[in-house]
Parts: C-alpha cells; sequence; structure tokens
C-alpha cells in the first residue's frame, strides 16, 4: 500500500508540473505561484480549529515567518523555472532538495556525515553535473533558478523540522500556506496581469493536485518506511520525460534521466543508511520538498 499510495503522489506531482508548463508564460511566474496558493486556502477551512488552539510562542513564529520568507522564493524560482526549461529537467533537478537538506543538516544541526553518506552526496552532485553538462551546451537562466530553488526548497525543509518539534504538524502546513500567499502577494501585484476564467481553473487544479499529492504522501508514509517508498518517487522522472514527449514536443534527453537515476540513487542510499542506523531521519524524502 505504501508503493501504491508513493505511486498515486507521483502521479498528483506530475499534474502539478503539466499543469504549469501548460499554462505558459502569460501570467508571471510570481502571480501564478500566488494564485496557487491564493486558491489553495480553501483547503485550510478544516485547520481553522486546530490553528485556534495553538499555542504560538515569539520563537515559533520567527521560524514560521523565517520558513514563509524561503519558500516564497522557492516557488517564485520554481514556477519561473518551469516556463523555460523541459519538464524532466525540472523534475530531475528538483531531486536535489533532499541532499542539500543533508549538507544543512551537517552544518547547521551538528548532523555527522559518515564517508559513506559523503560518497552518496558526491555521487547526488555528479548527478547534475550530468543533468547540465557544463561546457557542452548553454546553461540558461532556467537551470540556474531551479537550482537555487532547490536549495531554497531545502532551508525551508531544514526549518520545519524546528516547527514540528514544537507544534501540531497541521498548524505547521497552515501556516507555511499562509506565510507564502501573503509572501508572494506583493510580487504578484507588482506583475499583475488579469487572469482568464481559464487560468484560474488551472491554478486551482494546481492547488487541488499539490494538497492531493501531499496527503498521498502521508499515506504513504504511514504505510510503509520511506527507504521502501523512495525508490518509487524515480517513475515521477519517466512521467515527466514522457509526458514532455508527447505533449510538450521535449526531446527526451538521456543524460537527465541518467543524472536524475543517479541523484535518486544518491538520496535512496541515504536514506536507507538512516533507516538502518535507526537515527533519527534528516534527509527527506523527495515528494516533501515540492511546492
Amino acid at each position: 500500500m505504501g508503493i501504491f499510495w508513493m505511486l498515486v503522489t507521483g502521479l498528483n506531482f506530475v499534474a502539478v508540473t503539466a499543469l504549469v508548463k501548460y499554462l505558459g508564460g502569460r501570467i508571471p511566474p510570481a502571480e501564478s505561484a500566488f494564485l496557487r496558493y491564493l486558491l489553495g486556502l480553501v483547503f485550510l477551512i478544516p485547520m481553522i480549529g486546530a490553528l485556534r488552539q495553538a499555542k504560538l510562542t515569539p520563537k515559533l513564529l520567527g521560524l514560521f515567518a523565517g520558513r514563509g520568507v524561503l519558500h516564497t522564493l522557492g516557488v517564485m524560482l520554481w514556477f519561473f523555472s518551469m516556463t523555460q526549461i523541459p519538464l524532466a529537467e525540472v523534475t530531475a533537478m528538483n531531486y536535489l532538495a533532499p541532499v542539500y537538506v543533508t549538507i544543512g543538516a551537517a552544518v547547521f544541526l551538528g548532523e555527522k556525515l559518515a564517508l559513506r553518506r559523503i560518497a552518496a552526496i558526491i555521487a547526488a552532485l555528479i548527478g547534475a553535473l550530468i543533468i547540465l553538462r557544463p561546457g557542452f551546451r548553454e546553461i540558461s537562466h532556467g537551470h540556474i533558478a531551479m537550482l537555487a530553488a532547490a536549495v531554497v526548497f531545502g532551508g525551508s525543509y531544514l526549518l520545519a523540522k524546528f516547527t514540528v518539534d514544537g507544534t501540531n504538524p497541521v498548524v505547521v502546513v497552515a501556516m507555511l500556506s499562509l506565510w507564502v500567499t501573503a509572501g508572494l502577494a506583493p510580487f504578484a501585484a507588482a506583475v499583475w496581469v488579469t487572469p482568464t476564467l481559464a487560468e484560474l481553473g488551472i491554478l486551482f487544479a494546481v492547488a487541488c493536485f499539490a494538497t492531493a499529492g501531499h496527503y498521498t504522501m502521508t499515506l504513504a508514509f504511514s504505510a510503509a518506511p520511506v527507504a521502501v517508498t523512495q525508490p518509487v518517487t524515480f517513475l515521477q522522472l519517466i512521467w515527466a520525460t514522457l509526458l514532455g514527449a508527447l505533449v510538450f514536443d521535449e526531446a527526451i534527453d538521456i543524460w537527465v534521466v541518467s543524472g536524475g537515476a543517479l541523484i535518486l540513487g544518491a538520496i535512496s542510499f541515504i536514506t536507507w543508511r538512516e533507516a538502518v542506523l535507526k537515527r533519527r531521519a534528516i534527509t527527506p524524502p523527495v515528494p516533501a520538498t515540492k511546492v
């Protein structure tokens, strides 16, 4: 069941990327991101009770604000990347976020990096080089934005580790949505283009699929260990590659698939080692850092 729910999670997140790609570049990335989160606030209605009962200390509020700032930047970078580079490349490069979390945990949280984990991190970074192939092709603004987005999402996840320890996870999710919506508002206002009803419908569908993806991901983690479900996320890259080729006429790049497989293999190894050693999990599963 864990594998099944992770398959469904992958389909949901591929639907998110496909819809954003289909939306195109008429609506500026900041505005698209803002509308996705604004329309998604409807899913916070069941969380109102938990929010009202939450005891938010100044420290927690500061952590929520800091995470909101990071995630706001990451979401804008991700939406921009979607308008610039193929689906498969966005999906493959998004796999880097958990690698950055592992590095950040070592630098900021004092997490020890054994030789095997260091080797896995190096393998993941080699995977990124295989995807980008600097010197053999042009590195676009979309690639740079996606690399930055993965770093920022990694920082957002690290801050989430602190907030989850201090309050209800439902409150963490709700506060992220509220802060990101508020953070995106001024950027969206600065470049505002009036959306059509069809564009609003697409962005609401994006919010629906993203919410469904996070929910089914939770079901997957409750049904099976992360070390079991993690490798299944490679199918997201396969689906994104096929969708890009069949729907958006994007060429299938074997280097992108190979680099993505290497990155995900490294993440899966780190996750498996954490499970074997029974350490407190630091490296998040790939879907946990999604938009």
